[in-house]
């Protein structure tokens, strides 16, 4: 039997972290009187260690066939880094715990996907209707930790998200093991061959460009609204509503994956995002906006992982499968990620917030261009015909 429930609530915890951690832990080191610079730097580990941990530990599931028993120590270990942030309030110690937590917490997202699919088989359009209990529970903790924020101690975020962490680990350690026939199978194109096709160097780099585009918004977006006089509370359902739209698209995607092709999604998300981010930047003020560009967030995540993620799976087949999730996780979300972070936490209190974010709609261009031309139309019909053979 298909295990729909135990995988779609571990995305449910796992993105839940991310909902308690990524909009409100930037406004606990702000309350330690860390600078701009200093935070940047600190929420840049996240995507600095998924540059290195998801290879790391697909290259280790792929060769011992454990990818949930990965999982399962990942969850252990994430939640007893996190555990330092009880016991210090230093760079140093909080360095050291965000490194250990993020080394360990960015395994299994790569590794869950490939799990994910394996269990799916020839039903991956079904993928989008689990991936949004992912979303549904970053509402839910974005929504509850920001009410709860306006009640209680800023300090108190990491208490609400050791229990979020903690979620995590009870469902890893209820995940089943993927279909061992799926998860090893042999065949197809190497490692290399499949990354000398330039669609998929086009993917890879307008993947960077994407995440690098959403530095900003990852690391600042809360603290930009707190600081322009937004409550707690509205900084959650902008957050929420983002995600919403997120939803949305995730379960209209086995529908747009038959009328458009990948490519075409594709486009469409990178130009949101030029737009998006413009936006954020020079419309704080005006609520209106701040909601469309909120809505856009369907577009410049929802429809580019769903369609991002479904060519990984295309172009990475059998045991390549953990390898180019992790490809496109230490890639995107952890170089381009990082470089986002970084930048934005130096040009800040330089060039302003309205500039930083426009440097963000800047990176989305390079990653749109790099797609228009990389990626000649129809090379995924072409990455379905070498998988059926």
């Amino acid at each position: 039997m298909f295990p729909y429930w135990r995988l779609s609530a571990y995305y449910f915890f796992y993105f839940g972290f991310i909902g308690a951690f990524s909009p409100y832990f930037t406004l606990y080191l702000q309350s330690l009187r860390f600078s701009a610079t200093d935070i940047a730097i600190l929420m840049s580990l996240m995507q600095g260690m998924r540059m290195l941990a998801p290879n790391l530990w697909g290259w280790l599931a792929d060769r011992l066939g454990v990818p949930v028993l990965i999982v399962r120590l990942s969850a252990f270990a994430s939640l007893a880094g996190f555990s330092i942030f009880f016991l210090t309030e230093s760079f140093a110690g909080v360095f050291v715990g965000m490194a250990l937590m993020a080394f360990f917490w960015s395994a299994a997202l790569p590794l869950i996907e490939g799990v994910t699919f394996a269990h799916l088989g020839s039903q991956g359009n079904r993928y989008g209707s689990i991936r949004a209990w992912g979303s549904v529970g970053f509402v839910v903790a974005v929504l509850g930790i920001g009410y709860g924020l306006d009640h209680l101690p800023i300090a108190s975020v990491l208490w609400m998200t050791a229990l979020v962490l903690g979620g995590i680990l009870f469902c890893a350690l209820w995940l089943p093991d993927a279909p061992r026939a799926l998860v090893r199978r042999d065949g197809g194109a190497s490692l290399g061959e499949t990354l000398r096709r330039p669609e998929v160097r086009a993917l890879l780099g307008a993947c960077f460009f994407m995440s690098a585009a959403h530095g900003a918004l990852y690391v600042f977006y809360s603290i930009y609204l707190v600081d322009y006089g937004y409550g707690k509370a509205l900084v959650g359902w902008m957050w929420t509503l983002g995600v919403v739209a997120e939803i949305a698209v995730f379960l209209f995607m086995p529908r747009l994956l038959r009328r458009f092709t990948l490519r075409a999604i594709l486009l469409f998300a990178f130009a949101a995002a030029v737009l998006r981010f413009v936006l954020i930047g020079w419309g704080v003020g005006s609520l209106p906006v701040l909601v469309f560009a909120q809505l856009l967030h369907g577009a410049t995540f929802g429809a580019y992982h769903g369609a991002a993620i479904a060519a990984v799976n295309l172009w990475f087949p059998g045991k390549l499968q953990s390898r180019g999730q992790a490809l496109y996780g230490s890639v995107s979300f952890g170089a381009g990620g990082m470089l986002g972070g970084l930048s934005s936490g130096l040009t800040w209190d330089g060039i302003g917030p309205a500039w930083t974010y426009t440097m963000g709609s800047l990176f989305a261009l390079a990653g749109l261009l790099w797609l228009v031309y990389g990626w000649r139309p129809g090379r995924e019909l072409q990455g379905r015909a070498n998988e059926g053979e």
